[in-house]
């Protein structure tokens, strides 16, 4: 028996390609100081590095602007809030769905109750699909925002966000994307797609650490800081800078955070070579090559589960239930009236497997699943590191729950 077998990809991505530990380490300890503040060459390297991750991550996401829209804060929650807050105005109204993580729904919220920012809150299918046509009707003339996650978080569903964007661009609203559970699992074009702002987190399926995630913002959308300060650049200005980055990004930004998201997209750009997938021709072409691979690897796993616990009449799948529907690695089941904390807890106590019971930051699916009362699901998310070991471990795990508790 493994000391862990981790299936909780969906929450942090473990463990991370080596070439990311070790460059995070080197490169801190060299350069680990304030970039973009002073004219030494250690500071300039650092600059350096940044840059270039930025200019990395911009052709990663198909994103054709200028890299400087490419802006780094703690983690997608961040950056959402700076995203919302930045953008929406008293009397605005919003599009989103019942699908959303707290990272969206949560500043919603507020926004509603304090600022007087009308919200609409579209259903999903009961395998969580949103019916681009849902959004179209809900749209019109005070609508600021439709804000959407391109994958659920906990059903697995993953949405047409091709034709969401289409049917924005035909109005005067913007298309705002939570990207956390697809961005490094599934290519995304930003431009193709009309994306006005991604936001992306480092430590899931980009292979970077906690601690650092962004967002990117198309060059004809606004958005206004929300904090301000140090900057580096014009300190006698009395007011924050308007030019981005410097923009949203108030403060020294992390150097270890920003280096591991450099390090993992190098290793994406790699791994197409090594897999043979493709010829690195260009650094958009090689990681879109790695992230069709990676999906690949990622639903093969989850397709071995779906075979299983469809043949298991106890277990409770929630979401798309074959691979045939589009949709991401991450599996939410319960198993006979056992409360999903008990089958987690079960789960690691005896059976050494990682993975997220609970309600995964989304209530409202949880709610629309009728599986409060059972303490939400039990969440399994297979991830690129995952091998048939693990999946076979999880399967006759959950069976021998079944046996020792149901039957």
């Amino acid at each position: 028996m493994k000391e862990h077998y981790y299936l909780d990809n969906a929450a942090t991505t473990m463990p991370k390609p080596e070439s990311v530990y070790l460059f995070m380490d080197e490169f801190f300890r060299k350069f680990g100081v304030n970039p973009g503040r002073s004219s030494y060459e250690l500071a300039m390297e650092a600059e350096v590095m940044i840059e270039e991750t930025r200019r990395m991550l911009s052709q990663f996401f198909g994103y054709k602007g200028n890299p400087s829209r490419v802006t780094f804060s703690m983690n997608a929650t961040d950056s959402m809030n700076t995203a919302l807050l930045g953008i929406l105005q008293p009397e605005d109204h919003v599009v989103t769905t019942r699908l959303e993580h707290n990272a969206v729904l949560r500043p919603l919220n507020h926004l509603e109750r304090d600022k007087k920012i009308r919200v609409t809150r579209v259903e999903s299918d009961p395998n969580g699909y949103i019916d681009p046509s849902d959004i179209k009707r809900n749209i019109h003339k005070k609508t600021r925002a439709v804000v959407i996650n391109h994958a659920s978080n906990v059903l697995g569903s993953l949405q047409d966000i091709a034709a969401i964007g289409e049917i924005v661009r035909e109005t005067d609203a913007i298309l705002i994307v939570d990207s956390c559970q697809t961005a490094g699992v599934i290519p995304i074009e930003m431009d193709t797609c009309g994306i006005d702002v991604l936001v992306f987190t480092g430590h899931k399926g980009l292979f970077g650490p906690s601690g650092i995630g962004g967002m990117i913002v198309a060059e004809d959308i606004d958005v206004k800081p929300t904090r301000t300060g140090g900057t580096g650049i014009n300190s006698l200005a009395p007011f924050h800078p308007n030019d981005y980055p410097q923009r949203l990004e108030a403060g020294t930004i992390s150097i270890p955070g920003i280096a591991g998201i450099h390090a993992a997209q190098k290793w994406f750009a790699n791994l197409a070579e090594s897999e043979k997938t493709v010829s690195a021709t260009s650094h958009e072409n090689a990681c879109r090559a790695s992230v069709n691979h990676i999906h690949a690897k990622e639903l093969k796993h989850v397709g071995e589960l779906l075979d299983s616990f469809n043949n298991m009449p106890e277990v409770t799948i929630y979401g798309p239930n074959s691979i045939q529907q589009p949709r991401v690695s991450t599996l939410s089941i319960n198993v006979g009236n056992l409360p999903a904390d008990r089958v987690g807890e079960m789960l690691d106590a005896d059976y050494r497997i990682c993975v997220r019971s609970g309600l995964h930051c989304a209530p409202i699916v949880h709610q629309d699943q009728n599986t409060i009362q059972k303490n939400g699901m039990v969440r399994l998310a297979p991830g690129f590191f995952t091998n048939d070991e693990d999946i076979f471990h999880a399967i006759e795990s959950i069976r021998e729950i079944i046996e020792s508790n149901i039957t």
